[in-house]
């Protein structure tokens, strides 16, 4: 028996943030009832055998999947438990923004048994919150926080960015450590990154807005990493941090390369051995269901040694990092050597205990570099 989770992308938003690539639209007109539809429909047509899975988590991302009525979500989590054994669901998360459910409505997703609020801060800056084209105040994060809390909500994560243009280390502080003053259980915080087809991206292709040096990012890296620690929060991932115990379980099947399903435009799955991304359209996604077809635009077949890099890429990203023993015997001579160089390559930055490796807090600032130089 292996654990697994399940993924539900709702891809509607009131506005869309200039630096997201997660697929969404503007929720505008689009019918609600009609998408809803279509996804109890993909779910009850899943054709993947899932007998020897042990489902942990649920996740409801996006988008801003609370702008969905309770009713809706109640209908998804029925078709999930008419079509798989959820009974040892552990963590049920949905995705919230400030200022964009109500106490009324998060008390009823608690009734529903969804036990965990991941709410999208990013900033606690007017200023920073314009230039990312979030439409929330500073006021209402703290009103939709207490709100989760008062609705019964024992597990809350808050997602931080930083190195933000505009952004000084001074402000990132203070938000930082307002946030922490808060108690969440669990901090995301990651830094900006560009990614190909955001509206950030074209900016600063067009000299718009320039990011900041990566020297100035690595800085505040290991600066963030010390207070959060400091706080007790413990990093378990790059860029995740939380109390003891509150480790996302959605966070942790994905990259300890679990199998997951996904249902929902746009939405990865991984059954083990083939990785699957739904049609990247609404539109066309539901016309894909209604006709009966599969909304899945690419699949791809890996090889055990894609599923060994993906173990290396993953694993280094984690404070538990890489088990050897999981590393196949056919591979294991070249895996050797390449760990070899990269040890004399990035020295201080990699480490060996417990029949484990790891990156140190400064090979974390590197990550990807390092993984690319051991994968084969």
């Amino acid at each position: 028996m292996k654990p697994a989770g399940i993924y539900l992308h709702i891809p509607f938003c009131t506005v869309k943030c200039i630096y997201c690539d997660f697929y969404s639209i503007e929720i505008g007109n689009n019918s609600i009832s009609r998408f809803i539809n279509s996804l109890v429909k993909e779910i009850q047509k899943n054709k993947i055998d899932t007998n020897d899975w042990i489902f942990n988590s649920i996740f409801f991302g996006g988008g801003t999947p609370s702008l969905l009525k309770a009713n809706y979500i109640e209908k998804i989590l029925e078709a999930l438990n008419n079509k798989f054994d959820i009974s040892n669901i552990k963590e049920i998360t949905i995705e919230v923004n400030p200022g964009e459910a109500s106490l009324d409505s998060l008390k009823d997703f608690r009734g529903l048994g969804i036990n965990r609020i991941s709410m999208g801060v990013q900033s606690l800056e007017p200023n920073l919150l314009k230039f990312l084209n979030r439409i929330h105040s500073s006021k209402q994060i703290f009103e939709t926080y207490n709100n989760a809390r008062s609705a019964g909500f024992e597990n809350i994560n808050c997602d931080l960015i930083y190195s933000i243009p505009g952004q000084t280390w001074k402000v990132w502080e203070h938000n930082l450590k307002s946030v922490i003053k808060l108690e969440p259980n669990h901090i995301s915080a990651y830094t900006l990154t560009l990614e190909k087809g955001t509206e950030l991206f074209q900016m600063v292709n067009n000299n718009q807005v320039k990011m900041p040096r990566d020297s100035k990012t690595a800085e505040w890296f290991l600066k963030t990493h010390e207070i959060l620690n400091s706080e007790n929060y413990k990093c378990y991932e790059i860029s995740n941090f939380a109390k003891a115990d509150f480790q996302c379980e959605h966070n942790l099947n994905y990259w300890r390369i679990y199998p997951f399903l996904a249902f929902g435009p746009s939405a990865h799955g991984f059954d083990g051995n083939q990785r699957w991304n739904n049609i990247r359209s609404l539109e066309n996604y539901l016309k894909q269901i209604e006709s009966g077809n599969s909304p899945i635009s690419t699949l791809e077949s890996l090889s055990n040694k894609d599923l060994l890099n993906e173990l290396i890429g993953f694993g280094l990203r984690m404070q538990e990092g890489i088990n050897l023993e999981n590393i196949p015997d056919q591979f294991l001579n070249k895996f050797n050597n390449n760990l070899e160089k990269t040890l004399k390559k990035w020295d201080n930055c990699i480490q060996i205990k417990n029949n484990r490796i790891s990156l140190s807090l400064s090979g974390m600032i590197y990550s990807d570099a390092i993984a690319v130089d051991m994968m084969l």
